[in-house]
């Protein structure tokens, strides 16, 4: 037995040998390889990129001439340039998604009384593929009102989209609750957008975009995974934020189905990323009568450069697959003229440069001047940052007030 067992130990022991040599081998190896936890980076002596940017960013920018720009275009009828320049957004927004079979019907999950106006949380059709839960908010009284599309913004901040704008109701979970109203106190400076125009005689709508609240992703909600999934979507033939577009414009054929609803007197508005949201909206929707931008404004070649310590990161949350080389962002939002349009903006707001939001904001005066209706658009710089306070929310609904009531 002691002879047995003393052969199968030292078979043990060469079978163990032999496996040691590789182990220590490969161990070796590893250890020679950087720790990818560690802080130090490889670097190539070599490169093409820098600050999210190419290094010939600078010869991009130079050759952007905007040839269908107004002013720069060989058209010269203003209603046909319109066309025309919708006509490419809508091209470069790649394929739309599929109209639902029956129509943009909408099912109410819950309901509940608040000071002046009830409040709905809803789930529309906006697409054969998809339905988008929404709030909304329906002033007491006697109707039709007038309306708004109030669209949420990015920060970067995926858990909640709707939620943003308008006071959760008691159905969600106490974390969404929680969570909104922390979000408020940060960039709304504790008022809802929503509910403050709704108790001063709005119907306010407010959805989810693609990514945000309960249209984001199983496994929870990462800003680093937007982009990915963003260009998954491509693979599809989609650009997620022209869906996004989409959506803002099917919601707004939604609104103007409501009973109590005034089609004639619809606006749209938003902070940063619901800024955009909205003179994107007001210049491809002509339910649109009227649309109020808080702190999403500038020109690419100020936005895309190297001249500042921040370059644009916004992604594919902002991005038409070849727009620029057609058209800038104030040329886009021009397409609304003469529709009344506000634009805020901070001069301390380090998201976009000065510089830019006031060639910008020259742009679109010159498109407004050239039709006559100088009035109706109204530019502000304020000495702020990147917010949407109690005075810009003010600022709007005064404006709103001149042009829906």
């Amino acid at each position: 037995m002691k002879k047995i067992f003393a052969t199968l130990l030292g078979y043990l022991l060469t079978i163990g040998f032999a496996y040691a040599q590789p182990l220590t081998y490969i161990n070796s190896l590893l250890a020679e390889q950087p720790n990818p936890t560690k802080a130090t980076v490889q670097k190539r002596e070599k490169y093409e990129f820098m600050r999210n940017l190419p290094v010939y960013a600078d010869s991009l920018i130079a050759d952007l001439t905007y040839p269908m720009a107004w002013g720069n275009s060989k058209v010269k009828n203003f209603k046909k340039w319109k066309r025309l320049a919708r006509k490419k957004v809508f091209d470069c927004m790649l394929m739309p998604p599929p109209p639902p079979v029956d129509g943009y019907k909408a099912k109410v999950l819950f309901e509940e009384q608040r000071e002046g106006y009830k409040a709905k949380k809803i789930e529309i059709q906006l697409s054969r593929y998809y339905t988008v839960p929404a709030y909304i908010l329906i002033p007491d009284g006697k109707g039709p009102f007038p309306a708004i599309n109030l669209l949420h913004d990015h920060g970067a901040h995926l858990f909640i989209g709707k939620e943003k704008t308008i006071r959760p109701l008691a159905c969600e979970d106490s974390v969404v609750i929680k969570d909104a109203v922390n979000w408020s106190a940060g960039g709304y400076e504790g008022q809802f957008f929503g509910d403050f125009l709704a108790r001063h005689g709005y119907i306010v709508l407010s959805t989810d975009a693609p990514m945000w609240g309960e249209r984001g992703q199983k496994e929870g909600p990462r800003r680093d995974k937007y982009d990915m999934i963003a260009g998954n979507m491509m693979m599809y033939g989609i650009d997620l934020c022209a869906w996004m577009t989409y959506d803002d414009i099917t919601a707004t054929d939604y609104l103007a189905s409501i009973p109590e609803v005034d089609s004639r007197r619809i606006g749209c508005t938003g902070w940063s990323m619901g800024a955009y949201r909205a003179w994107m909206l007001s210049a491809l929707s002509d339910r649109i009568k009227a649309g109020a931008a808080v702190c999403w404004m500038v020109t690419t070649d100020e936005q895309m450069s190297f001249k500042y310590a921040r370059t644009e990161n916004g992604g594919f949350a902002n991005c038409f697959p070849g727009l620029r080389r057609w058209l800038d962002y104030p040329h886009v939002a021009s397409i609304a003229c003469p529709k009344p349009m506000l634009f805020i903006n901070g001069s301390q707001d380090k998201l976009f440069p000065v510089a830019g939001v006031k060639k910008a904001f020259q742009i679109m005066h010159d498109t407004w001047d050239s039709q006559g209706c100088r009035d109706r658009l109204v530019t502000e710089l304020w000495e702020m940052p990147h917010n949407c306070g109690k005075k810009s929310q003010l600022y709007v609904l005064d404006f709103f007030d001149k042009y829906l009531r």
